[in-house]
């Protein structure tokens, strides 16, 4: 079976994202319709570790399927799903189905039938029930097809056990019924007579079981729900979340969705379960990714840090060791993903890992420096300076393959992936006349992501007195920053190069990836506005943000996954560079554009949309495959609000630096709690006055910061 990582098919589709539900919890979750069936041949399922645990499960009566009432989703993993049987003759009473839905290392369902009929109601219910143990990419990919050994048994009367041995794994789900049943194991069947105006109920768990053993599950039948594990872990997210209140209601609505679909996709090694890592999108990425965990947790620092403590962590744990041309593992590197489905264990380390990517090693670098500037945890970022100094090593070692000075990538191996930047699909780095790049390929993002990263060590040594380091780091930087100013530019264009190719010749493609220089700072002042210019003109900027390629490249499609397309996240990251160099009218014009998108989308941002002009389709278009909750999707609110309040703390230093400039429909912007140096600090922005409460002792606002009213401990 090919690698994950190598696929060049699109994902299979769950259909209209109305008509999907998708409940998540760690590395759990299920994708349903909205009556709450699994339909076979489709992507849906019950996923556990990238293994599906249940491919079937569809409810009939009398051999009809029940009509879909509603759904509600009460929290990420919990759903419910109302239906009804219609009355056989007018004005008899109706037959409901509730079913109750709760997702967590396994699954179980609450099954209520109530009669509102005054006369008894006689039916068979049945449930049909499948498990196909597919792997989560052959389910992505729409390539399902049974291998190895399967079997299926009752036991007990009430246990339908499945089971599967293939490539040396075994596997097995044990699906439970409060209620005997009269068949199985394919089909569930109970023959029932329901008083007038009573109920029946019954509750169902599936168990998965790895190498035999069984997975102790969050829900287990006769077990009240609100006491479980994942329900007690969202009560105290949402009690150390920092809060925002402001007077725009879609903003609002942004911010309360990123923090409820953050809290859905942490995850939790059972090595270290106080650690938190977040996975990079439901449904086909809950694990934990280099690149996509790296900027999540940057994006919400603003309102929990733990995110990027524990995804620090975790990454450091797994930072490469050895050289393995076939995983692309180098000394120092930082991993693309891990996957599961091979895996014995339920730890993090007891799954797969590809090192092939290009960005995460310095984003690493660049997460350890910014939670330092912070004040956040000391002890734990001086404990993983050895990491960062490692990271650095790979990066002059391993990522500046030939010594010009540049980080670039070529693959190892044919499994590896052939662009290993953000956009990592097979054709996303290509020539302006549509000609695609060789390797190895230079990025111009990834060489921001470099100097940021030089900076970053350099504030960390230097605050440990270290001053030969910092020197030495701050020159690494400078140096950087002059080569690419000048070997990136295109002076015709007006723009800077998508890359540098084999032959260091410029990618001369018009691509969104040069605003991430803006917001690392790699920029010289004096191109900054021909590049502010570029990403707002009509040919990058769709009226939702920005497209990942120009309508006036040959290779643009904007329905392809990464040249044409618009991702929220990009954007965000763009109006932040835009507003770091001054240029806010242009930073409120993309951060409204998301806005609107947030209006469309109920508060969560996909993954990514299709690039289509708004001028020309009055509404923003999902990305047919797009993954949702998507985890850097989520938390562009929160990037977006620290962009409106210019945060930029410095607390080895004693400063904060804060200048809020809100767009115009936004007057009122307060957020609560914001952890800065172990207290919790609160700005509160109103038109024009701006109060800043709790600082730190021996904190002070630096110069051009703009608070009327300061209060601190």
């Amino acid at each position: 079976m090919a690698d994950p990582w190598t696929t060049v098919a699109e994902p299979a589709r769950l259909g209209q994202p109305e008509g999907v539900v998708t409940l998540v919890e760690g590395s759990s979750f299920a994708i349903s319709d909205r009556s709450g069936d699994v339909r076979p041949g489709s992507a849906h399922g019950l996923f556990f570790l990238d293994t599906r645990f249940l491919s079937r499960l569809e409810l009939t009566v009398d051999g009809h399927r029940p009509e879909v009432l509603g759904v509600s989703v009460s929290e990420p993993f919990a759903g419910t799903f109302v239906q009804q049987v219609r009355p056989e003759r007018r004005g008899a009473g109706r037959l409901v189905i509730v079913r109750h839905r709760y997702v967590g290392r396994g699954m179980r369902e609450d099954l209520l039938l109530r009669n509102y009929s005054p006369e008894p109601a006689s039916f068979l219910l049945r449930l049909h029930l499948d498990v196909d143990f597919a792997d989560l990419f052959e389910v992505k990919e729409g390539r399902v097809r049974r291998r190895g050994e399967y079997r299926q048994e009752v036991t007990d009367g009430t246990r339908f056990v499945f089971g599967c041995r293939r490539d040396q794994a075994t596997r097995g789900a044990w699906i439970e019924f409060s209620q005997v049943p009269l068949t199985g194991p394919q089909v569930a069947v109970w023959e029932l007579t329901i008083p007038g105006r009573g109920q029946w109920a019954v509750c169902m768990q599936v168990t998965p079981t790895i190498e035999e053993s069984a997975i102790e599950p969050r829900y287990a039948c006769g077990q009240p729900a609100d006491q479980a594990v994942p329900r007690a872990r969202l009560v105290q997210w949402r009690k150390d979340a920092a809060r925002v209140e402001t007077d725009h209601p879609p903003l609002a609505s942004a911010v309360t969705r990123a923090s409820e679909d953050l809290a859905s996709l942490r995850m939790f090694d059972p090595e270290h379960p106080h650690r938190t890592v977040v996975a990079a999108g439901a449904p086909w990425f809950m694990t934990v990714f280099g690149r996509d965990s790296l900027l999540t947790a940057w994006m919400a620092l603003l309102i929990n840090p733990d995110l990027a403590l524990g995804v620090l962590r975790t990454l450091a744990d797994f930072q490469g060791a050895e050289v393995n041309p076939v995983t692309e593992e180098e000394p120092g590197r930082i991993l693309h993903e891990m996957r599961f489905g091979a895996a014995g264990s339920l730890s993090l380390g007891g799954g797969s890992i590809y090192y092939g990517t290009i960005d995460a090693t310095a984003l690493f670098v660049m997460l350890l420096g910014e939670v330092h500037r912070w004040g956040l945890a000391g002890d734990r970022v001086h404990d993983l300076l050895p990491n960062a100094d490692r990271a650095l090593e790979w990066i002059e070692r391993f990522g500046d393959r030939d010594g010009d000075g540049y980080v670039e990538y070529q693959r190892s191996s044919e499994s590896g992936l052939a662009n290993q930047g953000w956009k990592d699909s097979w054709d996303a780095i290509r020539f302006a006349d549509g000609r695609l790049a060789e390797a190895p390929i230079a990025l111009c993002e990834v060489q921001g992501y470099v100097y940021a990263a030089y900076l970053a060590r350099a504030q960390l040594a230097e605050d440990d007195g270290d001053q030969q380091v910092a020197g030495r780091y701050r020159v690494a930087a400078a140096e950087l920053k002059e080569r690419f100013n000048r070997d990136f530019w295109l002076e015709q264009q007006g723009w800077f190069a998508l890359g540098l190719d084999r032959d260091k010749r410029p990618i001369d493609a018009l691509a969104s990836n040069m605003g991430h220089c803006l917001w690392t700072g790699i920029v010289d002042a004096d191109k900054a506005e021909a590049v502010a210019q570029r990403l707002l003109s009509p040919e990058l900027f769709s009226g939702w943000g920005i497209r990942t390629l120009a309508t006036s490249m040959a290779g643009f499609d904007p329905l392809s996954y990464h040249n044409g397309s618009v991702w929220p996240h990009d954007t965000a990251l763009i109006a932040a560079g835009l507003q770091r160099y001054g240029f806010s009218d242009q930073a409120h014009q993309l951060m409204l554009a998301l806005l609107d998108v947030a209006v469309v989308s109920a508060g969560r941002f996909p993954e990514l949309l299709c690039g289509f002009a708004r001028q020309e389709i009055a509404n923003p278009v999902a990305y047919p495959t797009s993954c949702s909750p998507q985890a850097w999707a989520s938390a562009v609110p929160l990037q977006l609000v620290r962009t409106m309040l210019g945060w930029e703390p410095l607390v080895s230093h004693g400063s904060l630096r804060l200048q809020p400039v809100l767009p115009r429909p936004i007057q009122r912007l307060r957020v609560e709690n914001i952890p800065l140096a172990g207290v919790q600090v609160t700005v509160d922005v109103d038109g024009d006055a701006v109060h800043v409460e709790g600082l730190p002792v021996g904190l002070a606002l630096s110069p051009g910061s703009t608070p009327s009213v300061v209060t601190g401990f």
